[in-house]
């Protein structure tokens, strides 16, 4: 079946299509829309599931732990202020071992404060134990919430697992969605293993995490590690079973157009739909460009990743998101991958941008690409690029010049 779906729209059929049990829930833009159509399904009566309004993020997150661990299938989703406000139990559920599937819909964190989409939110989540499956369309976003709950309920993995999409970008944009049928959904899905719940009210037992020590401690986040790191098997098992069933092929890092390529752009999130059109148009001028996007960001595909950029002359990284003090999050995981293989590409660049929801046109793909084949041609790497106009950049420090005057006539 086709139809016409947000990003939003894709997530919430997601979650009835996989006939999620749970939803605890708490709005904010610009996720709501996910929680709103799920509400009017149930009102209709055209699925079945408990749905709680909770206080909090906070206390949303530990509902859908909870209820995970007596096993329950759980969904639930957040955007941007309320995943960190969510942070010490996105922690605290993960090392429960309670896997259910978040929807983040990802928006740039404050301050100062804005509406529109980076990457920073998500990221700040990264090391939680977390799986993350990152999406470029709306088709992507309804088969990784199957995905998702396939890879939480791995016996190899019971980990919880993060889809997440751009905010407004996709998230309010309409594509055309095919979605799986119902029957080979339930195929796919089957049931919850009867060993994932652990609680049972004739046999009494704490699922609760004692205090530790050192040594205990170490044990249990290595292992959570170690089953974190079974997922990038796992996920091509799973692609496998997929493709048979759907016809629609996933794997933890997308390539297009990298086997000759000289230049790669690596990214993730839904600009990298913008930038194959720039791939396509740099070929066009007899530029060999390629795109490297990993779907599956926890855990880290490194051999994936190394395999699609030996042998490149120039990697140009794109980070819609920002570590003060240090630079883009994406360029320092995959500089740390790089560093000790043969035949790694000549070069890396970073180049900063799309942060608070700012647009990247078909010119910055042209120019990373023109500066990138440069330090390759030279091996002079310039400093990390935020990506900017000239025109803004004007634009900005006649801002600045506005609020510099504007203070100093406020002092006389």
């Amino acid at each position: 079946m086709r139809k016409l779906l947000t990003g939003n729209g894709a997530a919430a059929w997601g979650m009835r299509l996989a006939k999620a049990d749970y939803l605890p829930a708490f709005p904010i833009t610009p996720q709501t829309e996910i929680i709103e159509t799920i509400s009017q399904w149930l009102d209709n009566g055209e699925m079945a599931a408990t749905m709680v309004t909770m206080d909090s993020e906070h206390s949303m997150i530990t509902a859908a732990g909870t209820a995970a661990a007596t096993g329950v299938r759980v969904f639930t989703a957040t955007s941007s202020q309320g995943l960190l406000y969510a942070m010490e139990m996105i922690y605290t559920v993960a090392g429960w071992r309670a896997p259910f599937v978040l929807v983040n819909v990802s928006r740039a964190l404050s301050s100062p404060i804005t509406l529109e989409p980076d990457h920073n939110d998500i990221l700040a989540a990264r090391d939680s134990g977390f799986l993350q499956l990152h999406c470029s369309t709306c088709q992507e976003v309804v088969d990784a919430v199957l995905f998702a709950y396939r890879l939480g309920d791995d016996k190899r993995i019971r980990l919880p697992v993060i889809v997440n999409l751009d905010g407004y970008y996709l998230s309010f944009t309409r594509e055309p969605v095919t979605l799986p049928e119902q029957e080979k959904t339930n195929q796919f899905l089957a049931e919850i293993p009867s060993e994932k719940g652990m609680f049972r009210a004739s046999n009494p037992c704490s699922q609760g995490v004692a205090v530790l020590g050192g040594s205990q401690y170490s044990y249990f986040r290595y292992e959570t590690h170690l089953a974190s790191l079974n997922g990038i098997k796992v996920f091509s098992e799973i692609g496998a079973e997929f493709e048979t069933l759907f016809g629609r092929r996933y794997q933890a890092v997308e390539t297009y157009r990298v086997d000759d390529a000289d230049i790669v752009f690596f990214m993730i999130g839904s600009f990298a739909t913008k930038a194959k059109d720039a791939v396509n148009q740099l070929r066009r001028k007899g530029i060999k460009a390629g795109l490297v996007r990993p779907f599956l960001l926890r855990p880290y595909p490194e051999e994936a990743i190394i395999r699609a950029l030996q042998n490149k002359k120039g990697i140009a990284v794109i980070d819609q998101n920002i570590s003060l003090g240090k630079g883009g999050i994406l360029y320092s995981e995959l500089t740390s991958v790089l560093y000790n293989v043969k035949n790694r590409p000549d070069v890396l660049v970073s180049f900063i941008g799309g942060l608070g929801g700012r647009d990247l046109t078909p010119e910055d793909f042209f120019e990373m690409a023109k500066v990138t084949a440069a330090a390759a041609d030279s091996g002079v790497i310039p400093s990390p690029r935020l990506l900017y106009t000239r025109e803004e950049l004007a634009a900005m420090h006649g801002l600045q010049e506005i609020a510099l005057h504007s203070g100093a006539r406020a002092k006389k």
